[in-house]
């Protein structure tokens, strides 16, 4: 006789246990590729990892190649699926978060790159970026603006009168591939050029070559993008000869971009997100209103603040992003970084000055100050407020009687240090008053610089549980468009704490060793002098 569901309880829990679903948020961060399988309740109910292959074929030159980060993705996602031990038929939606910046480009007929990813960390148009620095026709254009925005007030002619370049724009990097890669000169002359950040390319190997997009947060993060008219600059595409053609259309962070086909993993699921890091952090991180503001501290730190549906326009460097769009709903981040945080405490355990970064702040903890030593981080120069490129990483102040604990310690005050100066050029410069402050990133584990943060600006900062927000950003904005989550109030109910740090000493007692620090940093400054 057959059996009813009712007659046999175990087959129905088997039954129920596989109509539950699942939300996969991937991360491709420049070291490491994350995959993690969330449930409702946003459980990690399985991950996978993979290091990043990064390549260096010549001095200044950082690239990723294309395949290999293709094999490593789908490998990272079957690997996360059979961690969970679930089915791939279970996946309601995956989530995409990438690093911002380093982009490709490739046949659009066959799909076959034309060279591999060049990383947002690569500097081999430092002479490119320079030039233009220093060109006539961009001085010009700086007057020009200055004079428009003088008497139109409209932020674009402002933003225009600040604009330089960096190596980790978009633009300069590509139009130094379209003038020394003959192939792509003529496929672009041909329209037969695709180009595309980690996002796009990964969206289209998903699903084999049907979907060419990327979303508005991305986009943003090129510098090849008009956040104003929210499209490809028409000014940049024609100051560098770059036409827009190359450029794929801009969707929603949150959308239904397509299926995965059904060869790569045996069944289709959708793909309802495509969204880069840090946004994706700021997303996790439940930071929804103006405001808010979010610390990721991973290789750099970087602090991002919600600006509303206001695009703040900066002079000192802070960068305006989009941070989602969703609908009708256009959400702008004011972004400020150090490149050298998770990187510098890597470098000082590679000199074997402590074994494991875990014990770091035992040994800060074990003494009253760093005993006049002072370390300026900066191996990728020092951004804003400082804004000097050619700034040197140095320890100062060292002594017969310095231990390696004092190292150790000059080591995290100095993140902290960097901590107080980006939120001080946020809390100054943006105008909006602080409201939430939440932090995430491995670096946010070491409780010493989280301490001495909150001691600095004075504020309370609230440590998540989770750590790789940028995998639990792109989850929920993929969850958002499946309904697996109802809405952002739903989200913020999911969001936990692990620990928050209330300021414990007045921010003047640490005035003689930041006063220490900063004469520290005026004399690191400059000490390059071919970039």
């Amino acid at each position: 006789m057959k059996l009813t569901k009712t007659e046999d309880p175990a087959g129905d829990a088997a039954f129920a246990a596989a109509r539950t679903t699942y939300i996969l948020g991937v991360d491709v961060g420049s070291t490491v590729i994350r995959c993690h399988v969330y449930d409702k309740g946003v459980a990690l109910r399985g991950s996978g990892r993979k290091q990043v292959e990064v390549l260096h074929p010549q001095t200044g030159w950082v690239e990723i190649d294309p395949e290999c980060l293709w094999t490593q993705f789908v490998e990272v996602i079957k690997e996360a699926v059979q961690d969970a031990g679930i089915q791939i038929s279970q996946v309601s939606a995956l989530g995409i978060s990438t690093q911002r910046a380093t982009f490709i480009t490739w046949n659009k007929k066959s799909g076959k790159p034309f060279h591999n990813f060049i990383s947002w960390q690569d500097v081999r148009a430092a002479e490119l970026v320079k030039s233009w620095n220093r060109s006539f026709l961009l001085k010009a254009m700086h007057g020009v603006s200055s004079l428009l925005h003088f008497f139109t007030r409209i932020n674009l002619f402002l933003i225009a009168s600040l604009l330089t370049f960096t190596t980790q724009h978009v633009s300069l990097r590509l139009a130094w591939v379209l003038q020394h890669i003959s192939e792509v000169e003529q496929a672009a002359k041909d329209d037969n050029c695709c180009f595309g950040t980690i996002d796009t390319w990964l969206l289209y190997k998903l699903t084999k070559g049907a979907v060419y997009a990327t979303d508005y947060s991305n986009a943003s993060t090129t510098a090849f993008f008009d956040p104003f008219k929210l499209q490809w600059s028409v000014l940049l595409s024609k100051l560098f000869s770059i036409p827009i053609s190359l450029f794929p259309p801009v969707e929603d962070t949150s959308h239904h971009f397509g299926s995965v086909d059904a060869e790569i993993f045996g069944v289709p699921f959708p793909i309802t997100a495509l969204v880069a890091d840090q946004q994706a952090a700021m997303f996790g991180e439940c930071c929804f209103d103006e405001g808010d503001i979010k610390i990721t501290m991973g290789t750099g730190s970087f602090w991002d603040i919600n600006t509303g549906s206001k695009i703040h326009v900066s002079r000192t460097g802070l960068y305006p992003l989009v941070g989602w769009k969703i609908g009708k709903e256009l959400t702008y981040l004011a972004e400020a970084n150090a490149s050298d945080t998770g990187n510098a405490i890597k470098w000082a355990q590679d000199l074997d000055l402590f074994s494991s970064a875990e014990e770091t702040s035992e040994m800060a903890n074990s003494l009253v100050n760093s005993g006049g030593v002072c370390f300026v981080p900066s191996f990728s120069g020092l951004q804003i407020p400082v804004n000097d490129p050619c700034a040197c990483t140095s320890f100062m102040g060292i002594t017969p009687s310095t231990t390696k604990n004092h190292l150790v310690r000059a080591v995290l005050e100095s993140i902290a240090f960097r901590n107080k100066q980006l939120y001080d050029t946020i809390a100054r410069e943006v105008g909006i008053p602080p409201t939430s402050i939440w932090a995430d990133g491995g670096v946010s584990k070491n409780s010493f610089i989280m301490q001495m943060t909150s001691d600095l600006i004075n504020r309370e900062i609230n440590k998540s549980v989770i750590t790789d927000m940028s995998c639990l950003g792109a989850a929920f904005l993929a969850g958002l468009a499946v309904g697996f989550w109802n809405d952002k109030q739903q989200l913020k109910k999911l969001r936990q704490t692990d620990v928050v740090f209330k300021p414990q000493k007045e921010p003047k007692e640490y005035e003689l060793a930041m006063g220490n620090w900063i004469k520290a940093v005026k004399r690191s400054l400059h000490w390059y002098s071919h970039t």
